[in-house]
């Protein structure tokens, strides 16, 4: 197929080699993954793209929008949409898909790993053993099973978590803007009344203004001394100056994130802590889930170029 018949794709996130081949083979291709590289390929070719692969935490903005009359397609590699500005895009017309389902139960494995390495504190110690200290010189660290767990943001993964939870024996409550029908996990009507019932709380909200430090000082106190707090939906979830205060000062037992809110430079205000564990937004990432995310795009995209439409529309 000559170029200039191809769809002209610009792709904002990384993608291995392999992956480029192949969207190079089916797509006019224009790769931009940094800031500067977005903005001179908007700015130089603009007029041309019909479709854009970005992720949630790069978003496409209005003005971008306004910038590729021709656009028709937004498409987020995970499930996450946030810096989308889907009123810019429905108001032209442009499908919105996402890749919702496609590393749920990758980002549910690696939330229950915090649960438990928070809960046990491995990161402490594994640090004491190689420093040469024996167990009968350390506080015995509580058990998971049987714990109580609140969800905060009952979605798709929020219930694989659930799922894991019960296999663990652990009681399930969660917060939603409004209860999950035919779920018989106990609903709370806040996010404090959930901290304080709960011994480790999971963040698996979204996102987005609505979310915003929803996670705030007042909910660390209410989860307490004994409490648990694990992150794997946004960064913005969680309050970072309360977060590190909290733990610092002892007022929560330890947390356990993937997400926070300087990525991708590292949270400065809670390096120093011990009672932490720290990943950096990995927690739906693995060769399966990324190829997975992947053909999803490419179904995405086929299924709205041929007129069938997106296979899962935001």
């Amino acid at each position: 197929m000559p170029m200039s018949d191809k769809i002209a794709l610009l792709v904002l996130n990384t993608h291995s080699s392999e992956h480029q081949a192949i969207l190079s083979d089916l797509y006019d291709l224009t790769y931009a993954p940094t800031a500067d590289e977005r903005a001179a390929a908007i700015a130089a070719h603009g007029e041309k793209f019909r479709a854009v692969l970005t992720i949630g935490v790069l978003g496409l903005t209005a003005g971008e929008i306004a910038a590729m009359p021709e656009l028709e397609l937004i498409c987020c590699m995970g499930a996450g949409y946030e810096l989308v500005d889907v009123e810019a895009a429905r108001a032209r017309g442009i499908a919105l898909a996402n890749g919702q389902g496609t590393n749920d139960d990758c980002v549910a494995d690696h939330a229950f790993g915090l649960v438990i390495a928070a809960m046990r504190n491995f990161r402490q110690l594994d640090r004491l053993c190689r420093e040469g200290v024996w167990r009968l010189a350390i506080p015995q660290p509580p058990n998971v099973s049987g714990k109580r767990m609140g969800i905060l943001g009952l979605g798709t993964i929020g219930q694989k978590i659930a799922r894991r939870a019960a296999a663990f024996d652990m009681p399930i409550g969660y917060h939603n803007r409004s209860p999950k029908e035919g779920k018989a996990y106990r609903y709370f009507s806040t996010l404090e009344a959930l901290a304080q019932w709960c011994d480790v709380l999971v963040c698996a909200a979204p996102g987005g203004p609505a979310t915003r430090h929803i996670v705030n000082a007042q909910v660390l106190d209410a989860l307490g001394p004994q409490g648990f707090l694990v992150n794997i939906g946004r960064g913005s979830v969680v309050d970072t100056d309360a977060l590190a205060a909290a733990l610092r000062e002892g007022r929560i037992g330890g947390a356990g994130l993937d997400v926070y809110e300087s990525e991708p430079k590292r949270p400065e205000a809670l390096i120093g802590l011990d009672n932490l564990m720290l990943t950096p937004h990995l927690a739906g990432w693995s060769p399966e889930a990324t190829q997975a995310s992947f053909e999803r795009f490419l179904n995405n995209a086929d299924g709205h170029f041929s007129g069938k439409g997106v296979v899962s529309p935001i």
